[in-house]
């Protein structure tokens, strides 16, 4: 693992990193309150497009941490950009909830299932067959296919849960279109989140629970990676993989010293 070298801002993870089932993780609060103080800029990631910044900061404040909603950047945010950037002023067919809804209306596109340039996959938790249908015969009639992220499931406190991954993998067996994906492990969403901030690569840690989307994004971005033990992976798993993080601690309350 490399020296840490300085760090002028960071991005990290959410769940697994911040909170874990709706509390925070042991350190979460006091490094937040060390990031805003110290007043570099920072942007805490999650690929849940569900929600808008507001929501997402409204429930964190409910798990004791205040992060302002404008540090907070969602893959519904990352994937409005992306369209922007490539086809400013454009129009979508999109299947999601608010976070996802209300980022393309602020990015300038229009909602419709009459010809659209896009149809653009993100999370919810009602998925119809209805608007799948409708998906897959606008995909068929030319328009392109996006989806926010590639997570194939997500938690309940039933168990899993289909997610995006699943239902474009559904979409794209009936096309034969393979989606573009926006959020991680695409290292687009780590280079957006950097624009957001106006950081750089080379001075930007990465803080992530996750081997196969936290870390690999964000070394594919150039960024310095930080895998905490607190989330998904186990220690023992890191060798697994063929790219190590360039430091491994038990969790955020290790980063204090690292924070001005």
């Amino acid at each position: 693992m490399s020296e840490p070298r300085p760090i002028k801002s960071w991005l990290s993870d959410m769940d697994g990193v911040l909170v874990q089932e709706g509390h925070p993780v042991p350190g979460a609060q006091e490094f937040i309150a060390r990031l805003r103080e110290s007043g570099r800029p920072f942007l805490v990631l999650t690929n849940n497009s569900i929600y808008t910044p507001r929501d997402l900061a409204v429930r964190l404040r409910a798990a004791g941490l205040e992060v302002p909603e404008e540090s907070i950047w969602t893959s519904a945010l990352a994937t409005a950009k992306f369209l922007h950037d490539q086809r400013p002023g454009g129009s979508a067919y999109a299947i999601g909830e608010a976070g996802l809804t209300t980022a393309l209306h602020e990015a300038g596109y229009v909602l419709t299932d009459i010809a659209p340039d896009y149809v653009v996959l993100g999370e919810t938790r009602n998925y119809s067959f209805e608007q799948i249908t409708r998906a897959i015969r606008l995909i068929e009639g030319g328009a392109r296919f996006i989806a926010t992220n590639p997570d194939a499931v997500g938690p309940s406190t039933e168990g899993s849960l289909p997610a995006c991954g699943s239902v474009a993998a559904m979409i794209s067996k009936a096309t034969g279109v393979e989606p573009y994906f926006v959020g991680k492990p695409n290292p687009m969403m780590m280079r957006s989140a950097l624009n957001a901030i106006d950081g750089h690569s080379e001075s930007t840690a990465m803080i992530g629970d996750r081997m196969d989307t936290d870390v690999v994004s964000g070394m594919e971005a150039g960024l310095y990676t930080i895998l905490v033990l607190s989330g998904v992976t186990a220690k023992q798993q890191v060798d697994r993989y063929p790219f190590r993080p360039s430091l491994i601690v038990d969790s955020v309350a290790d980063l204090l010293p690292l924070v001005d």
